[in-house]
């Protein structure tokens, strides 16, 4: 079980943020559907995913750090 922690740990921020992306295509699409404009919704899920996905990126990158300075 400890092999899968280890492989997320190493993910990079670009990878977060290509995941963070997907996921916004998905939700913003899906309000677009909802609000009847997609064209304004898919920017802002994109947008927002890649935001969240650096984010999420940023601090599991700064987590790797502090535990090999525990270590």
């Amino acid at each position: 079980m400890s092999d899968k922690n280890s492989d997320n740990k190493n993910m990079s921020p670009t990878t977060c943020m290509s995941i963070g992306m997907c996921i916004g295509i998905g939700i913003g699409t899906a309000i677009g559907a909802l609000q009847g404009n997609i064209a304004v919704w898919l920017p802002v899920g994109i947008s927002v995913g890649m935001c969240l996905g650096l984010a999420i990126g940023q601090s599991k990158k700064g987590n790797d750090k502090d535990d090999t300075d525990k270590k």
